[in-house]
């Protein structure tokens, strides 16, 4: 669409959203540069560092919603796991936000669990990666119970 003088419109706000980062340069990543030469850090990156230390802690059972993880079970078949499976990230500049899905084992206090993700999930993007992170959102979608493995099909016919 176009403006009377032929100049590309702005495009429509949906919503109003407000960042969690600060992205002053609206960067995909982060990037530093020094004498030395340039790094940059794709988003990607931050989101598998989380993905990683999340899977550390005791209780995880898994990441993801139950779409997420079936996909990753035909994934493990072929030996292609996605560390980044329930994990989204937001990057700026200097900062990092997270939001992450889990699968909480049973009998794990699923409270604690998610406390030692936020904390684990900080420690490590802010070690690795060198970014403030501002915030962790933990979604506990699900408890896995021990005979979820382990329950035999029943055939349907004697």
């Amino acid at each position: 669409m176009a403006t009377e003088d032929n100049k590309p419109a702005a495009p429509a706000t949906v919503g109003a959203t407000t960042s969690r980062v600060d992205r002053t340069f609206g960067l995909s990543g982060v990037s530093v540069e020094t004498a030395a030469g340039r790094t940059t850090i794709a988003d990607g990156v931050v989101a598998k560092v989380a993905g990683i230390a999340a899977r550390e802690v005791p209780g995880v059972y898994a990441l993801g919603g139950g779409g997420a993880r079936a996909l990753g079970a035909l994934r493990s078949v072929v030996n292609a796991d996605d560390l980044t499976q329930g994990v989204k990230v937001e990057v700026g500049e200097t900062q990092a936000a997270v939001d992450i899905t889990i699968v909480v084992e049973y009998p794990a206090p699923v409270h604690e669990v998610a406390a030692q993700v936020r904390a684990g999930v900080t420690a490590a993007v802010t070690a690795l990666v060198g970014l403030e992170v501002v915030e962790v959102n933990v979604d506990v979608n699900d408890v896995h119970l021990p005979s979820d493995d382990n329950t035999p099909e029943e055939s349907r016919v004697s």
